[in-house]
This record gives C-alpha cells, structure tokens and sequence, in this order.
C-alpha cells in the first residue's frame, strides 16, 4: 500500500478491526518512510454483476449510481450520511445475495424502493417520480395512495 503523503511503498499495519458493516475492515496504517498514519478500509471482493437497462443494455454495476440516486431523494430530510451507507450495504447484500451474475435495474429499482419506503416516505416518492417515470399527476397521485394506506 502505498502512503498517500510520500508515495513510498513501505506501509505497515498497527491495527486492524472489523467495519460494522461486518463486510469490511478498517486498518490503521503508517508509512515506514515519513511516519505519517492513514486509514484504508479492505473490502470482500464480489463476483462481476451485470445491470440489465430497461433498453436491454448492460453495464457494469456501480454502488455509485444508486447511491447517488438515494442521496438526490433523501435531499434536506432528515437522513443521515451514515444511514444512507446503512441502506446502501442492505440493498447490496440483498442484490449479492441472489447470486446472479445478471440483475435488471428494475429489480434494482423495487429493492431500493422498498427499502427507501421504510427509511423517509418523501425520499421513496421523491425516488418512486424518476424511477418510474410518471406521465401525469393521477400516477403520481396513485402511487401516494399506496404508501398512504
């Protein structure tokens, strides 16, 4: 590893502990060169996942993509960063889960849905208007129905 300060490549570990997220481990490292500590985190590598566009398409999963599409609909609510990563982890662990090295986004989309719908209910709709592409207000106003019952 190298140090992000010197670049030298002579790194060491002087501690090492498991992220909550029980997926990662957070390891405290510091430079054998210029002595100075940072913090990497090692993740468990998965296997390659194949998005499915609505066009038929496919690309390479991003964490990113959805995680930036959370963050847009969760916009001054009261989420915190540290709940979206939460979420972000949930949704990850259930797509991985199917072991599938194909998914398609609109699988992708219901999982966030159903998720973003127990976090913040204008997050889900705010989610639910560009996910699902409502036309006019009575759509909209049937998907308010649903998460009103």
């Amino acid at each position: 590893m190298k140090c992000p300060f010197c670049n030298q490549e002579n790194t060491r570990v002087i501690d090492s502990r498991p992220v909550p997220d029980n997926n990662s481990i957070r390891r405290r490292r510091q430079c054998d060169e210029c002595g100075k500590r940072f913090t990497t985190y090692e993740k468990i590598e998965t296997i390659p996942l194949t998005v499915i566009k609505k066009d038929q398409s496919r690309e390479q999963y991003e964490r990113r993509k959805i995680q930036d599409g959370i963050t847009r609909a969760c916009y001054k609510r009261p989420v915190s960063v540290e709940r979206i990563e939460s979420l972000m982890d949930e949704i990850e662990t259930e797509v991985f889960n199917r072991e599938e090295k194909e998914i398609p986004s609109a699988l992708i989309g219901e999982i966030v849905m159903d998720k973003l719908k127990d976090l913040d209910a204008v997050a889900y709709v705010r989610f639910a208007s560009v996910y699902r592409e409502f036309k006019d207000v009575d759509t909209f106003m049937d998907e308010l129905k649903k998460i009103m019952k």
